[in-house]
């Protein structure tokens, strides 16, 4: 067993997220690299000693530069805006060291492609955070596409819809101004990494974006509420894609719908723990969707809990990425998702956009996510 000096860059909701999971990854799955929190920065000085101090952290950084550059950090977590992110990457791959990059991977398709040159050319880990994708219920979901259990999958609708932003007199914010904070930066990401993950890459989209509130408190609404698409995924699926931010009674509706030629699969994330799978198989009058509450059968259930239906939860879903990330270091290989796969949610992302602005179905250039 050996440590890796982690620096935190930002200590918001996700830095938070990400300091819990680096001080429990150790010991949940016994990693061969231990995580040692040695040094955070924020938005500020002061912020940085706040988080030091809430997180356990044993140095505050005065910048994100001094972090990347003191010696003792040897990989970087960047949890900060991502207008940040770019800036952050390059610097900590021309010093060698590996990176793991909150989504969505930099403020534009741009940044994401210079970030995926930086992090190639550099030949180190690097990874982006989806943590959704990590549950049990969606790894089984994936296993069972995968190996055929549904036959070929002719259908997939997903959604991503959350009522954060659905009372129309929530007062404006950081959240509704630049493109990257839009519902097309923030939530859409998550599905469309799904819909990659589970079905494979996106040929092709026809959508429509949309700011249901134009002002909050007499202040303009620069980005998007909500949004949808259809789309063909290049092994020939049909797809339907969903997005918002003011979907009401929705708290966290990441959920997919999979239709295969022998079989169905459903999901949602509110109900994180169960995964609904209906088999064309046996008696017409048995047949039906059966709830699976997922256990120590499923893909990193057991290292948390023994109990099956006792469940996981969201920062179980951080912990897992931080496994996966130093399970990558100590390697010293690629693990999913990569860079590159954050470069493919980008490109679905500025195809739906192109497609809205000329009301026209727009190919999705692909590239080759790992």
């Amino acid at each position: 067993m050996e440590e890796i000096g982690i620096g935190l860059v930002g200590g918001g909701y996700m830095g938070k997220a990400h300091a819990v999971a680096l001080s429990a990854v150790g010991a949940v799955f016994d990693t061969r690299l231990r995580p040692r929190l040695e040094m955070v920065a924020a938005s500020s000085p002061a912020s940085a000693e706040r988080y030091r101090a809430a997180f356990g952290v044993a140095r505050a950084a005065p910048d994100w530069q001094a972090l990347v550059e003191d010696p003792r950090v040897e990989a970087v977590v960047i949890a900060s805006p991502q207008s940040t992110h770019r800036a952050i990457a390059e610097r900590a791959f021309a010093l060698g060291k590996p990176v793991f990059c909150e989504k969505p991977l930099g403020a534009s398709l741009a940044d994401a492609e210079a970030m995926v040159a930086a992090a190639e050319a550099s030949g180190v880990v690097h990874m982006t955070g989806f943590n959704y994708i990590r549950t049990p219920a969606s790894q089984y979901a994936r296993q069972l596409v995968a190996e055929g259990a549904i036959g070929e999958v002719t259908w997939f609708r997903g959604e991503h819809t959350e009522d954060f932003y659905a009372d129309p007199d929530a007062p404006a914010t950081w959240r509704t101004t630049g493109e990257a904070n839009g519902t097309m930066g923030d939530l859409a990401p998550h599905m469309i990494n799904a819909a990659l993950a589970l079905i494979g890459p996106v040929a092709s989209v026809m959508a429509e974006i949309e700011t249901v509130h134009a002002t909050r408190g007499g202040v303009a609404v620069t980005n998007d509420d909500q949004a949808q698409m259809m789309c063909r995924f290049a092994g020939g699926a049909m797809g339907h894609l969903h997005f918002s931010r003011v979907a009401m009674g929705r708290k966290m509706g990441y959920a997919y719908d999979i239709t295969g030629t022998r079989g169905a699969i459903r999901f949602d994330q509110e109900d994180q723990n169960a995964l609904w799978l209906y088999r064309a198989e046996g008696p017409e009058a048995e047949r039906g969707f059966r709830k699976i509450l997922t256990g120590p059968a499923h893909p990193d259930y057991l290292p948390f809990c023994q109990g099956p239906g006792h469940g996981t939860g969201y920062q179980d879903q951080i912990i897992i990425e931080a496994r996966d990330f130093l399970e990558a270091v100590a390697e010293g290989r690629p693990h999913w998702p990569t860079f590159r796969d954050g470069l493919a949610v980008w490109r679905v992302v500025e195809a739906a956009r192109r497609s809205h602005a000329t009301k026209s179905w727009q190919d999705v250039p692909q590239g080759g996510a790992s």
